[in-house]
C-alpha cells in the first residue's frame, strides 16, 4: 500500500504531522507493506528567493494578527512539538522553499529522502536554522549524507524543477489546498497533522480495503 503525503519545510503542521503519522506507522502490523512518497508543496510560492523574514512578521502580516497573538499561538504550537518530542524554536524565518523542494526530489533519487527531511525539520523549528540560502541547503545535505558538491550543482540549475511542478499540478488536480495532506492508497485522504490514533484508524481502513480488492 502507497501513502502519497504533501508537504512543505516551512509548515510547522507538517512537522509535527510528520511525526504523529510515524507513530501510527511504527506500530502497524502491516509497516513493512507501506510505501511512503514525499510530495512538493508551497505555501508560498511567491516569497522573493532572495528575501527571508522572521515568522512572527510574517504571520502578522498574513493574518492580521498583533505579536501578541501571534506569540501566543506560537507557544500553543511549542508546547504541543513538545508532547510528541520534538524542540520548537519561534525564532525561525519564513522564506521561498522552492529551492529546497528540488533538493528532497535529488535526495529521493540519492535513497535519502527520508534522511534529508528529518534533519531538515529538526534544524529549522528546532533550532530555527535557515532552509532557503543555497549555502544553508548544501550543508544540510551534507549533514544528511548527502555529497555537498553535487548538492550545490543540483541547486546552482534548474534541475528537479519540473518535478516540484508536477507535485503541485497533482495537488491542484486533487483538490488540496493546505498541508500536511496524506491520500492513502489512492483513495483516502486525511487532512492536517491528525492525531496519532487517527492516522493509525485511516491506515488500518486503507489496508482492509486495498485487501479487499486484490
Amino acid at each position: 500500500m502507497r501513502v502519497d503525503i504533501w508537504s512543505d519545510i516551512g509548515c510547522p503542521w507538517c512537522y509535527v504531522g510528520k511525526r504523529r503519522f510515524e507513530k501510527a506507522l511504527a506500530d502497524f502490523e502491516h509497516r513493512a507493506d507501506v510505501e511512503v512518497v514525499y510530495h512538493s508543496f508551497e505555501l508560498d510560492p511567491t516569497h522573493p528567493t532572495d528575501k527571508t523574514v522572521p515568522v512572527t512578521d510574517m504571520l502578522i502580516g498574513k493574518f492580521g494578527m498583533s505579536r501578541g497573538q501571534v506569540e501566543a499561538a506560537e507557544a500553543r504550537l511549542a508546547a504541543t512539538a513538545a508532547a510528541e518530542g520534538l524542540g520548537y524554536d519561534h525564532n525561525r524565518h519564513a522564506g521561498n522553499t522552492f529551492y529546497f523542494h528540488r533538493l528532497a526530489h535529488w535526495a529521493t533519487d540519492q535513497g535519502k529522502q527520508q534522511q534529508l527531511l528529518d534533519h531538515a525539520y529538526a534544524v529549522h523549528f528546532g533550532e530555527a536554522k535557515s532552509v532557503h540560502t543555497v549555502d544553508a541547503l548544501v550543508e544540510l545535505a551534507a549533514d544528511a549524507g548527502l555529497d555537498a558538491d553535487e548538492a550545490r550543482a543540483v541547486l546552482a540549475g534548474d534541475r528537479y524543477a519540473d518535478e516540484v511542478r508536477a507535485d503541485e499540478q497533482q495537488a491542484r488536480d486533487l483538490g488540496i489546498t493546505g498541508v500536511p495532506f496524506y491520500v492513502l492508497d489512492g483513495r483516502y485522504g486525511v487532512s492536517g497533522a491528525q492525531p496519532t490514533e487517527v492516522f493509525a484508524q485511516a491506515l488500518a481502513k486503507a489496508y482492509d480495503k486495498t485487501g479487499a480488492s486484490t
